[in-house]
């Protein structure tokens, strides 16, 4: 099967209803600051922390894993700390990887090649990253997918020329909110799977609940809040080795807030509007 790795709300309960709960739960955190700060002594305590108003979709972003990165990625650590937790809570994980159809391989290559300038810079280990999460999740009984673009939706981007990247993400977009709302559409006609999580890992530009007006074409959050009337949460998990002073970072409000030389041991959560943002120990940290 060929694969093509894609470029790229939160539930009613506030981030700080942790404040109300019992004391030692490792859900509550303890505070260090500015947009809701909270540090916690491991990604699955942090994780769980956003999931306390049980949500029925549950988006998780991150930034890929670039070329030359010797640190454990955000999809590793997700892959193997996060989806064990999640075994008989979600029914399906849909991944951003998109499965071509057959008929339409010239054009599949074309579009691989117009996404290079994006592409080029990240490890060449994502995409098995990626697969690997969806083996795993089926091992545990969560059915994986991914992305399946038409050759019309593939004609598209290549037609879009240089506007190719912006037609890629948009194209991203609307696959992942098609998908999903499917999905969650099944899940609420099954007894079994109804109050089931629908999780979905990719970029973390399609995931915000409140996309700004410039990206709102590239985000299916918007979309994934109607469908489960607010019950929907959006959630970064960023590698702190990947936070640069580049500008991309810089428009993120919670990177004037991340010391790592002071929050770097442990696991750190912030709020961006109706956005979580976590971010990962260094590496070697909490060892």
């Amino acid at each position: 099967m060929a694969v093509l790795l894609a470029v790229s709300c939160s539930c009613q309960r506030h981030a700080t209803d942790r404040d109300d709960l019992p004391p030692g739960d490792p859900r509550a955190g303890v505070p260090c600051g500015a947009l809701e700060c909270r540090q916690y002594d491991s990604f699955v305590d942090a994780f769980e922390s956003t999931l306390r108003g049980h949500p029925l979709a549950v988006a998780v972003g991150e930034a890929h894993a670039q070329f030359g990165t010797s640190v454990p990625s955000s999809a590793k650590h997700f892959a193997d700390e996060i989806l064990p937790r999640l075994k008989g809570r979600a029914s399906d994980l849909l991944v951003e990887l998109m499965n071509p159809p057959t008929g339409c391989a010239k054009t599949t290559e074309v579009v691989r090649q117009e996404q290079t300038a994006v592409t080029r810079s990240q490890a060449p280990t994502d995409q098995g990253e990626y697969v690997a999460m969806g083996d795993k999740a089926r091992a545990l009984g969560i059915v994986p997918d991914l992305l399946r673009p038409t050759c019309a939706d593939l004609d598209a981007v290549k037609a879009a020329g240089e506007d190719a990247i912006p037609a890629s993400l948009s194209m991203i977009a609307r696959l992942t909110r098609a998908q999903a709302t499917k999905l969650l559409a099944r899940d609420a006609a099954s007894p079994a799977d109804r109050e089931k999580m629908v999780v979905t890992y990719g970029g973390a530009i399609h995931i915000d609940p409140s996309p700004p007006p410039e990206r709102a074409d590239w985000s299916f959050g918007p979309a994934l809040v109607a469908a489960t009337g607010g019950r929907y949460v959006a959630v970064d998990v960023f590698v702190p080795e990947l936070i640069d002073g580049s500008e991309s970072w810089k428009r993120r409000p919670f990177t004037a807030h991340y010391d790592r030389a002071k929050l770097g041991a442990k696991t750190t959560v912030f709020r961006e509007g109706a956005t979580y943002v976590i971010v990962l120990p260094v590496a070697g940290a909490s060892d």
